[in-house]
């Protein structure tokens, strides 16, 4: 099925920047996709455009299965939008729970949870202390590296850069045998992320290892009391150096934030169990919704 294309459709461009962020600010969402870094390094993997429902600014966007969808509308006349979106046959994707009660209950709509792309929210300060019980492995992974190995962290500047292009790279060679379209779109994602960190407005942390980098994490800041980690990569072979990255990222940046949101597991077990070992305080839920025949 074709994405709608109406007269001012155009695709999501780095100038977008501007126009969102204040909305954003504006709306301070939780989800994860309402980070303009986000949007624009994964626009090609979602054919990311912008475009006017009436009065209303729509994003418009497709699956990794090249479904098309539309994200919430972000101005104007949301259900008039909505109206118009729906009955040209498109999915909502991205709706959280304040959303759906506001705009799509007992509206004839088949709203279902998405469990694979529920965002998981932290407490930013648990992330950087890693205090108690129920943190004994991950401090002890974390021991075990540093026990063993000479190394600096560093806030992420462009002379790290080639360094971490480097380990992208090998993280991809290494999981070439699980490649997929959304392995793939996020080595690419990464990869310019790291180039375009000032444009972005992305910051984030290194861990060298005798001089080499061997960990790296990317992220912005979501709304007035959460962050966002988008990217994090580590050497494989170095036990214990993505709980390491993790720590520091937590404990060195957006400290005036409560909350980092670590994203969704898109229903990759091994990455599901990894991301609930940390102890979410909350899983933030996304909501798929389209109108039901008649």
């Amino acid at each position: 099925m074709p994405i709608p294309r109406y007269p001012e459709s155009r695709p999501l461009q780095l100038d977008d920047k501007q126009l969102l962020d204040p909305i954003f600010a504006r709306l301070q969402p939780r989800l994860s996709e309402f980070a303009f870094a986000n949007l624009y390094l994964f626009r090609l993997a979602h054919d990311y455009s912008l475009t006017m429902v009436g009065n209303a600014l729509v994003l418009l966007g497709r699956g990794y299965g090249s479904e098309p969808y539309f994200l919430p509308p972000l101005t104007g006349d949301v259900e008039g939008a909505l109206a118009r979106l729906f009955a040209e046959g498109l999915t909502l994707y991205g709706a959280d729970e304040p959303f759906v009660n506001n705009y799509l209950r007992n509206k004839g709509m088949e709203i279902t949870e998405d469990r694979d792309n529920f965002d998981y929210l932290y407490l930013r300060r648990e992330l950087a202390e890693l205090p108690g019980n129920r943190f004994h492995r991950k401090k002890n992974r974390i021991s075990y590296f540093t026990g063993r190995h000479s190394y600096s962290v560093n806030f992420y500047e462009e002379r790290y850069l080639d360094g971490c292009l480097e380990l992208l790279a090998e993280w991809r060679r290494i999981n070439v045998d699980a490649e997929s379209s959304s392995v793939a779109f996020e080595a690419d994602a990464t990869g310019e992320a790291l180039r375009m960190t000032a444009d972005l407005g992305l910051e984030g942390v290194v861990v060298l290892v005798e001089e080499k980098v061997k960990a790296f994490a990317l992220g912005e800041r979501l709304n007035s009391e959460t962050s966002v980690c988008h990217f994090e990569k580590g050497d494989p072979f170095l036990d214990g150096i993505y709980q390491l990255v993790d720590r520091e990222f937590s404990r060195l940046l957006f400290t005036g934030c409560t909350y980092i949101n670590r994203e969704q597991d898109l229903g990759m077990m091994n990455l599901r169990g990894s991301k609930l070992s940390y102890h979410p305080v909350e899983m933030v839920k996304k909501f798929r919704a389209r109108r039901l025949e008649k």
